[in-house]
């Protein structure tokens, strides 16, 4: 792999200001953190039905496509498989930011392959490239209190308490991208598992 190959960093979500600030789209919420840090502006591409912002992680830094599907998560991969093409991004070098029920709201995990758990967005992902081999970073939105339905719960807003630390873990999140492209999933895991 080229130490110059740019990356592509995925976020999940679905388009339309009704799902905006839904659990399941905090990917996008993430993507578009990112964007703002590295000063690009998504607009629609002409390949893949995808926003895409543009930029460098730093001075001279990395080149980062961020890319938010516009085709509802179920069908995301078609759209990261076009782009990871158009921009030649090998797999290693693609990064999924999704919402996780496995992991406890407040913690933001990383790794790379392994399965989807459930998660439409990464299943298409995953067959769209033809490899599970691409990192994933894991924003824990925890499980749906009591009897309630995960697919209803992703797709609800975070709750009032959530919002007061929803700046702060998306910003996390972010630092943990950053971390990924700079240093590697392993050395993120280390900085960032313990907290």
């Amino acid at each position: 792999m080229a130490d110059d190959a740019p990356w592509l960093v995925v976020g999940l979500g679905n388009p339309g200001r009704e799902y905006a600030a839904n659990r399941h789209n905090v990917g996008f919420m993430v993507a578009e953190l990112l964007a703002s840090r590295v000063g690009g502006k998504f607009g629609r591409h002409k390949r893949g039905v995808a926003e895409v912002a543009e930029g460098r992680l730093g001075f001279g830094g990395p080149k980062l496509i961020l890319v938010k599907p516009l085709t509802f998560m179920n069908l995301s991969g078609a759209p990261v498989a076009a782009l990871s093409q158009f921009f030649k991004v090998p797999v290693d070098n693609v990064i999924a930011v999704h919402d996780e029920l496995d992991v406890p709201y407040g913690q933001v995990r990383v790794k790379r392959g392994g399965g989807e758990g459930g998660h439409n967005g990464l299943r298409s992902m995953t067959k769209s490239l033809g490899s599970k081999e691409y990192a994933r970073v894991r924003f824990g939105i925890g499980r749906p209190p009591g009897r309630q339905d995960p697919a209803d719960f992703v797709l609800s807003d975070f709750s009032g308490v959530e919002r007061k630390e929803l700046e702060f873990l998306v910003d996390r999140a972010g630092d943990v991208v950053e971390a990924v492209i700079g240093e590697g999933v392993e050395w993120a895991q280390n900085k960032y598992h313990g907290s």
